[in-house]
């Protein structure tokens, strides 16, 4: 992992925490949430606050999201908001906390100048451990304060004051003005400099968990369902289930949601130089013997894929037959959801949901190391943990050289949508249809996108 530490493609841009000031309120924060301290002198923090140092000090990955739920976070700074998420739970939590973060800016300006503030994203479940519990997580509200408790005893101040100058013998109350001066030591004047956070709640009908061996649950479709890679972990579920494996259910599903569609029919975008860069991964994957790629080019990749072109996967000739019909003209071959190749080449369709959608395509597709990275993270370390040099030698080269050093300009060439075409294909939201409205689905994406997909009957 030291390469990908080395190029930022892990633990990159987080927030240091490098003077005795700052470390002293993380510890107090530290204290205030967990019980526990940190002998580090310096060491970073990503949006949450979580420290892989102090992690590895404590013994313990999840000193601040005990169980996997209930986030618990410390903020030293406003500029933590474009930090990464480590060690993440949920595909919400980092959006969460970005917008708790960017809702409240100026008065967390304000109490970060003199204390950290520590809270926690609470949803109701301790434990997440069958699938009835997925939809009691779907509600999360943030809980914050500063570790002194400023905006506790601002609120005690100001009811303090309002009783102040409501009752009338209140000029007498020694006791009373005594307990406003020692609160107004601690929180300034209220009255004039009033100190509180918006009371913010979240509400992720879609998203993504590690829990139950990893699973996405959307709910807010038209055909909800839960996506598992193990469905035997989820017990007794209150949506249908698919399993990752279940090819065919799974395409049908997400086609007749709209949730997904062809590259090949995508506007804006080349799809036929997206192929071309997934089967350089898939390439590279068969590369064991080959010691470092991290200088390789189109041309050694080529040499690499005629050494290996006995152990080329599948997907990959599939994909060859695709680009050459993009490039040569031609009928391109008709896939179903049984050929490895499948879904390779879909993507998200223009929707709410596409950034989850591409995360479950990611997973689908775990020969695309571009994808893998950029939508899900989590898996891509996991996994990149047992391949050989030579992939990692690629791997964090490439990613490097054309993701971290323009990377809205990848994203777009990867997931933009060109513009809309006809204002009738766009189904228009009514007073009762959800928030999220997406495009009709035209009849191509409904039987596959290259033949009919057939749902299987239980």
């Amino acid at each position: 992992m030291n390469r990908l530490i080395r190029t930022g493609l892990l633990y990159g841009n987080l927030t240091p925490v490098d003077t005795p000031a700052l470390v002293e309120r993380y510890n107090r924060a530290l204290l205030h949430l967990t019980g526990k301290r940190t002998a580090l002198t310096d060491f970073h923090v990503d949006i949450s606050g979580y420290s892989p140092e102090v992690a590895d000090e404590l013994g313990d990955r999840q000193y601040l999201n005990h169980n996997g739920v209930n986030r618990q976070f410390i903020l030293l700074t406003t500029r933590q908001k474009t930090a990464p998420l480590l060690e993440a739970s949920f595909s919400t939590t980092r959006a969460i906390l970005r917008d708790f973060i960017e809702a409240n800016e100026a008065a967390l300006f304000a109490l970060t100048a003199r204390d950290a503030v520590a809270g926690e994203l609470v949803n109701g479940v301790f434990r997440l451990d069958s699938a009835a519990r997925l939809m009691e997580v779907r509600r999360v509200s943030v809980e914050a304060d500063t570790a002194s408790g400023t905006l506790r005893d601002a609120t005690a101040l100001s009811g303090k004051a309002d009783r102040f100058l409501s009752e009338e013998d209140a000029w007498f109350d020694d006791q009373l003005i005594a307990e406003m001066i020692e609160l107004a030591r601690r929180t300034g004047d209220v009255t004039r400099n009033p100190v509180t956070l918006k009371q913010v709640k979240f509400t992720q009908d879609n998203f993504w968990t590690a829990h139950l061996g990893g699973a996405y649950l959307f709910s807010a479709v038209d055909d909800p369902a839960i996506i598992a890679r193990d469905p035997g972990q989820l017990g007794k579920a209150p949506l249908p289930v698919i399993a990752l494996e279940a090819r065919r259910d799974l395409a049908a599903w997400l086609h007749g949601n709209g949730l997904v569609q062809a590259l090949t029919h995508a506007r804006g975008i080349d799809a036929a130089a997206i192929l071309r860069r997934k089967m350089d991964c898939m390439v590279v994957a068969t590369a064991e013997g080959d010691a470092d790629l991290s200088e390789a080019g189109d041309r050694e990749l080529r040499q690499i894929a005629r050494r290996h072109a006995e152990d080329l996967p599948d997907a990959y000739h599939q994909l060859r037959h695709i680009v050459q019909a993009l490039e040569e003209g031609g009928r391109r071959p008709r896939l179903s959801p049984d050929d490895p190749a499948y879904f390779y080449a879909l993507r998200a369709a223009d929707c709410t949901e596409a950034p989850l959608v591409n995360r479950l395509l990611a997973e689908l597709c775990p020969l695309d190391m571009l994808q893998l990275f950029i939508c899900h993270k989590e898996l891509f370390y996991q996994l990149y943990r047992d391949w050989p040099e030579a992939r990692k030698s690629y791997a964090a080269a490439m990613l490097a050289r054309d993701y971290q050093a323009d990377k809205p300009r990848m994203r777009e060439a990867l997931f933009g949508h060109g513009p809309a075409e006809a204002p009738q294909d766009v189904a228009r939201p009514g007073p009762w249809s959800r928030a999220s409205a997406r495009p009709k689905p035209d009849p191509v994406p409904f039987v596959g996108p290259w033949g009919a997909v057939i749902r299987e009957r239980r």
